[in-house]
């Protein structure tokens, strides 16, 4: 009524929503059928209207899950072709819905019941992924591999431990989720369009009808930020680094160059001019597409960051950047668990990770540490350590073709022990505090966490 002229069809095109905030519309059927109920409680409209509103929504989300659901995009957003679409079904006791509410705490809701759902998935993708990593680490629990610093061989580790790595990082991807579902789980409906609502609802009855754990305190607050979101697309790139850092180290350890493991073929794609490739394309993707999930997270800071009070149209951009977040972030998770589950390592490639774990000196920290116990301070033990390498480095020796005679000229507080001390499987069984890759730490974690994953 406000307006003489009609929009201009440019700004309908570059205004609309409905292409893409139609994934809204189960959680708007939803969110509206609980506003009925309450509406109808509270007296502010009449029982039968709100019985005639929850049956017209139903229909409407009868037609929506059979793909039968007609979007006008004239009608802009889903909010209005779900309006609309009621008011044809009930008549005039469809205008009545949006009684006490604004389209800005309707699409608050929306995205808060999809958010919501969203996490749920997450989570069940983070237990897969953790199960598939678990069980290959109980499969090849006693295979050794050289541990890297700077990309260099370091010192010796288990297979298993190293799995084991990636397992605690999804643990606190779990843990920001969780988090993150706390602060969506506010309902934000009953704000109106800024200032709440004069009409006497009752908004904790809604909140107990969608299962939030509470309600909004602030309507300023609650239509116009979105850092719910932002939280989400967050944790999001956090789980997507994870993945592609395990996937760029499966990149490199299926290869000929590190020959250490082998990627199941169906997850391997072949080349169009090389017929003897397997190429990792899965895991490229993958690493590629974290890209993505960082870009809907820079979009969203950048699209609040000089947002004033309160709800402004920027906000309709909040919604491709986490429907393609999510999306990819639920796929990445999916696709790699079942590539992890998949992973076989032969005996020729344990014994060509066992091989490279004993290279390259890698026991020398053991020297130094032997040194340090026999009571050498450490770093006087550590340049005595550093010299034999060099001594068998420009000899072309390894340290098993040392004799005591020999290590007695870089320090009198070598002893026979040594040399039964220089092994990579007493190695590892020294480092048996917690958090340590002893085959006995290694063992009880996968038990601990196999047993955490089947109890959530």
């Amino acid at each position: 009524g406000r307006f003489q002229e009609r929009t201009a069809s440019s700004v309908e095109a570059f205004s609309e929503s409905v292409s893409f905030d139609r994934r809204l519309a189960p959680y708007d059927v939803q969110g509206s059928m609980a506003h009925a109920r309450m509406l109808a409680k509270c007296g502010i409209i009449t029982k039968q209207e709100g019985r005639n509103i929850v049956r017209g929504l139903e229909t409407i989300a009868r037609e929506i899950e059979a793909g039968r659901f007609r979007f006008d995009p004239a009608l802009e957003d889903v909010h209005m072709n779900i309006e609309a679409r009621l008011t044809r079904l009930i008549g005039p006791a469809g205008g009545k819905l949006h009684t006490a509410r604004s389209r800005n705490d309707q699409v608050a809701l929306d995205m808060r019941l999809y958010l919501r759902d969203v996490l749920a998935g997450v989570r069940e993708g983070i237990l897969r992924l953790k199960a598939a990593l678990l069980d290959l680490a109980e499969a090849y629990v006693d295979v050794v591999m050289p541990g890297y610093t700077h990309m260099r061989r370091a010192q010796p580790v288990l297979f298993a431990h190293h799995l084991l790595a990636y397992v605690e990082m999804l643990k606190r991807d779990e843990e920001r989720m969780s988090g993150c579902r706390g602060r969506v789980n506010v309902l934000p409906l009953g704000s109106g369009a800024l200032s709440g609502t004069g009409f006497p609802i009752d908004r904790a009855y809604v909140a107990d009808l969608l299962g939030f754990e509470g309600i909004s305190q602030n309507s300023l607050d609650a239509v116009s930020d979105r850092d719910f979101a932002v939280e989400f697309a967050a944790a999001a790139s956090l789980i997507m680094m994870h993945l592609s850092r395990l996937a760029e180290e499966m990149i490199l350890w299926s290869g000929t160059e590190f020959g250490f493991l082998t990627l199941p073929e169906a997850y391997c794609t072949g080349s169009s001019m090389m017929p003897q490739k397997r190429n990792p394309d899965v895991l490229e993707l993958l690493r590629g597409k974290t890209g993505r999930v960082y870009g809907a997270l820079v979009s969203l800071l950048t699209m609040l960051k000089a947002q004033p009070l309160s709800y402004n149209r920027d906000l309709q951009e909040d919604k491709e950047p986490i429907f393609d977040a999510a999306d990819t972030v639920l796929a990445s998770l999916a696709v790699l668990a079942e590539l992890m589950s998949g992973i076989t390592i032969s005996d020729e490639q344990k014994a060509r990770m066992r091989a490279a774990a004993e290279a390259d000196f890698s026991l020398a920290t053991e020297l130094a540490d032997y040194l340090a116990l026999k009571g050498v301070p450490f770093r006087k033990a550590h340049e005595t350590a550093g010299r034999i390498v060099r001594h068998c480095e420009e000899r072309g020796k390894t340290f098993s073709d040392l004799d005591l005679a020999t290590l007695r000229k870089f320090s009198g507080s070598f002893h026979a022990d040594v040399l039964k001390g220089l092994s990579v499987d007493r190695a590892l069984r020294t480092r048996n505090l917690p958090g340590g890759t002893s085959p006995t730490n290694v063992k009880r974690m996968i038990r601990k966490e196999k047993k955490r994953c089947a109890d959530s």
